[in-house]
């Protein structure tokens, strides 16, 4: 089975933080995912997503991102049945973000170059293959009849 969501949108409103019984963080918010088509005359249409994130991820998201930032999340979808006050039974949709990332320009975000997946931040320039040290790797001389693949 395969539940996957990519999404990218601009925040709604901060995200809101709360801590669990059991001391885990974990922050719900809301993105605005612009619709893909638009029809003549008519005005660009957007989905109103809610996502919570766990623990690190939470954190990252309530510290670096804020109403209107431009984020992307990975995650899954997950349901969850609740009363509302009227007694009636409701059923929620929710992404479950597994990762978040920077998308905006550096002055929409206010965090120059770092580019993020959940809370730990990527290097700013990626690892050389000339670095290596020399018996990292092996020649493989084969014939055309004996390719590996």
């Amino acid at each position: 089975m395969i539940n996957s969501v990519v999404l990218m949108g601009r925040l709604v409103a901060d995200a809101e933080m709360r801590t669990t019984t059991t001391g885990k963080s974990v922050a719900t918010f809301r993105i605005a995912v612009d619709r893909g088509f638009v029809r003549a005359g008519e005005e660009r249409q957007a989905d109103f997503i809610t996502v919570v994130a766990w623990e690190r991820t939470a954190e990252f998201v309530c510290r670096y991102f804020s109403k209107g930032s431009m984020i992307a999340v990975q995650g899954s979808i997950q349901t969850r049945s609740y009363e509302d006050k009227t007694g009636a039974k409701r059923t929620a949709f929710e992404v479950v973000a597994r990762e978040v990332s920077f998308c905006g320009s550096k002055n929409e975000s206010g965090t120059a170059g770092v580019a993020n997946t959940g809370a730990y931040a990527q290097p700013a320039t990626p690892p050389s293959f000339q670095t290596a040290a020399a018996g990292d790797f092996d020649e493989v001389s084969l014939e055309e009849e004996e390719l590996p693949f």
